[in-house]
Formats: C-alpha cells, sequence, structure tokens
C-alpha cells in the first residue's frame, strides 16, 4: 500500500504569514499544497516558455515582473497572466504590497487562481515560504518511544513496551530537563540530514506511568518542562538486560540507527534493577555532544593505551 500523499492547505499558509486575500476563490479553503518549490515566472511572462513547468509551485511575483508587466499593453499583459493561470497554478503571490495589476484579477477569475499579497520584500518572503514548506511538506514517520532535550541535545529513546522509557523521561524532566514526545513521535526529515521529532498534537504534554496513569508534565512542572518540537541527535535503544550477550564497553565503534534515510549516532544501553538510567542518558547526551565538537574519550583512551605499549 502506498504512503498517503503529504500535502498542506493553502489556507494554512495564508495565516502563516498573514497573506492578504485579493481574490478569493470557492475552493480555497481546500486548495492544496504539494511541491516545496516555488516560482517566479519572469521567463514564461516574457518568452512564454513552459517546458518543465511544475504546475504545482506556488507562483510569485516579484518587482521585476511587475515591471515588465507594466511596460506591455493591457491586452498583452492578459494574454500572458491568462497563459500562466491557465496552468493550474495553486495560487498567485504579490511581494511587496505592489499594486494589484487589473489584469491579474481578470486573468485570476478566468482560470479561477487565488490571488495574494503581502509586504514583505520578495527574497525574504521566498525563503521563509520555502522554509516553512519543507517542514509542512517533509517526508515522515511515527515511532513507539520518548523524545526529549537533554543538555541541548535531542535524545530519542527506543525500545520495547515496559522497559522504563516513560519512567526515564519524567526523572529527566525533573532534573531539568525538557520534554518532547512520549509513547508516539512523529519524525519529519526536514533536510537531507535533519530529522526534527514533536508529539501527536492529541497527546502533546501528556505521558503515562504505569501505576499512575497519565500525567500533565506541563501542568505539573511548568511550561519551562516541555517544548513543542526537537532535532533529533541522538538515538538510544533500551533493551531488557541479556545474561550472556556482549556489550560495548568502550565505544570505539560507533553505532548508528537509520530513521528515514539519515543515519543518527546511537547506543544500545541495556536496563536493569539498579541502573539509573536518567544519568546514562544525561551522560550519554554530554559525550555525543563532546563528539560533535571533536573530542571522542573512547578514542582518547585507545590511544594512550597504544603509545604505552609502544613505549
Amino acid at each position: 500500500m502506498s504512503a498517503p500523499e503529504i500535502t498542506v492547505k493553502l489556507r494554512k499558509l495564508i495565516d502563516e504569514f498573514s497573506l492578504e486575500v485579493i481574490y478569493e476563490t470557492a475552493d480555497l479553503d481546500e486548495r492544496l499544497i504539494r511541491s516545496t518549490d516555488v516560482l517566479r515566472p519572469g521567463m514564461q511572462l516574457a518568452t512564454g516558455f513552459f517546458d518543465e513547468f511544475d504546475k504545482e509551485r506556488i507562483s510569485i511575483l516579484g518587482k521585476m515582473e511587475h515591471t515588465y508587466l507594466l511596460q506591455q499593453e493591457a491586452v498583452e499583459r492578459l494574454t500572458l497572466l491568462k497563459r500562466l493561470f491557465e496552468k493550474g497554478i495553486p495560487c498567485f503571490v504579490i511581494t511587496r504590497g505592489l499594486d494589484v495589476i487589473p489584469e491579474i484579477l481578470e486573468a485570476a477569475k478566468a482560470c479561477n487562481v487565488p490571488v495574494l499579497r503581502t509586504e514583505h520584500t520578495t527574497s525574504s518572503f521566498i525563503a521563509a515560504l520555502i522554509a516553512s514548506l519543507h517542514l509542512h511538506l517533509a517526508p515522515r514517520i511515527t515511532r513507539h518511544g520518548v523524545l526529549v532535550e537533554v543538555y541541548g541535545e535531542g535524545v530519542l529513546i527506543l525500545g520495547e513496551s515496559g522497559v522504563g522509557k516513560s519512567e526515564t523521561a519524567i526523572e529527566l524532566v525533573k532534573r531539568g530537563h525538557r520534554l518532547i514526545a512520549d509513547d508516539a513521535v512523529e519524525i519529519k526529515k526536514v533536510s537531507s540530514k535533519t530529522l526534527v521529532g514533536s508529539a501527536p498534537a492529541m497527546i502533546r504534554h501528556f505521558i503515562e506511568l504505569r501505576g499512575i496513569g497519565i500525567v500533565d508534565v506541563q501542568r505539573i512542572f511548568g511550561a519551562g518542562a516541555v517544548k513543542e518540537t526537537e532535532r533529533i541527535d541522538f538515538v538510544l535503544n533500551f533493551e531488557a538486560w541479556q545474561a550472556g550477550k556482549f556489550y560495548d564497553r568502550l565505544g570505539l565503534e560507533g553505532e548508528s540507527t537509520n530513521l528515514l534515510g539519515v543515519d543518527i549516532p546511537s547506543l544500545t544501553v541495556p536496563v536493569k534493577p539498579g541502573r539509573n538510567l536518567a544519568v546514562i542518558v544525561e551522560v550519554a547526551a554530554m559525550n555525543n555532544k563532546q563528539k560533535k565538537l571533536g573530542y571522542n574519550a573512547a578514542a582518547a583512551l585507545n590511544e594512550r593505551w597504544m603509545k604505552q605499549e609502544t613505549e
């Protein structure tokens, strides 16, 4: 079964960027945006070149295109704009608060294309819009686990039910760290190397503790104990301690967990009574941070050992 298509409603972008609706189509609230790319249709308006044209892109009219259109006769302007609008673009955005050329409205009404306007400059609006689209349309998965922020590191804790993920998370919150998600973690790939995690809206800020039930972390520990989203920097795989199984004691061989095609540094942590998992998570987060800064304690110790062997 194919994965569901990821889209964002145009209305959500209108509200997010406070866009002025110049011409509203009857289906405005149901229009979906599917592409993370946008288009400044200068070539299309000037030459009529539409080869490889992607009609799913939001079209943006900047000062340059606006000036070009004003230099054309009204009949020619209408022809150029209709040629663009007839392709079925999702919307047409005018930047810099530029005046709405009458032929834009005429073409929009004829081709059923919403016309919007923003006061922002073209470059700044395009940059912000693309960043927003990459977030809204990012590939995503949901994983059973816990996501916490520990010393600025986003730590994703995975493991079987009952292994102690939620209990560890609540202890970390008590120690001053922040909860992002418990039980279900929605993971988005916002760039080729970056994953961001969040909680489903329905269970955001809630945590389940066996024997107690559902706890509202924000209400009990305050707004500083929770966070909406966090980059995933590190993965800890909790598993029940298995007697006789070899566990890495030095950490020389780095593990990784692949999520959405991105390899995230990871460790497997054996769980048994008496182990303070919250402290282990804290140390693992700090150690991972040191590695990113260029220092690997295991490699340093190994180098010291090898140097002693050769002396």
